[in-house]
């Protein structure tokens, strides 16, 4: 079950990687917060660990139902173009993404040694999941891929720390939540305030007012 469930988050991270409006890329990040929900939910239940139960709840509540709503209406009110603003065209960061996928296995496989597969198989997960966050930031132009980008890469490190290591402390996983949902609605202020002041949010062309 735990393969089925990394296997559907590497379709959502590639469907991510490719996605060429900001709807799709909304829609891929709540299917891979939803995942690991599942696969935190499913943890829970094995560890029988009520921790882990309300960490799922607050991963629910804030990455399936909350942050996409919020981006969503961010969108709306902005009423910015559903374009993301290219770098890399999707075909190439198509191949983007498999070569991080390879970069992953290799350096899991490097860190466990080939005996153990299955462990080989989540850690390459989360590292390519990390790997997609932070290609995200950097080769897409709207502020709000940009901010999808940043809450994928979080989702990787959770992916790291839930299905790896056994789950991080509860205080530090209640302190990331609260960490991303102040950053989130900073952000999305943020955005507005950009909009507002310069009609777009293509940060590409907000560079060029350097001087």
């Amino acid at each position: 079950m735990q393969f089925i469930i990394l296997f559907a988050i590497l379709v959502s991270t590639y469907l991510m990687v490719i996605a060429k409006r900001t709807p799709a890329l909304i829609r891929s990040f709540r299917y891979q917060s939803f995942c690991l929900f599942l696969a935190t939910l499913m943890i829970a239940f094995h560890d029988h660990e009520l921790d882990l139960y309300v960490v799922a709840g607050l991963l629910f509540i804030l990455k399936v139902v909350f942050i996409p709503q919020l981006l969503y209406r961010t969108i709306k009110r902005i009423k910015a173009s559903q374009e993301l603003g290219l770098f890399i065209n999707p075909q190439l960061s198509l191949l983007w993404a498999l070569g991080f996928t390879y970069l992953s296995w290799a350096f899991a496989t490097s860190l466990v040694g080939r005996g153990d597969e299955a462990r080989i198989i989540m850690l390459a997960g989360a590292f390519f999941v990390v790997l997609a966050g932070l290609f995200l930031m950097i080769f897409r132009m709207t502020a709000l891929a940009q901010i999808i980008g940043l809450l994928v890469m979080e989702n990787g490190i959770f992916l790291l720390a839930s299905m790896v290591s056994g789950g991080m402390p509860f205080f530090v996983e209640i302190a990331i939540f609260f960490d991303v949902f102040v950053s989130v609605i900073i952000m999305g202020f943020f955005v507005y305030r950009i909009n507002k002041f310069f009609t777009h949010i293509d940060v590409n062309k907000l560079s060029r007012l350097k001087g």
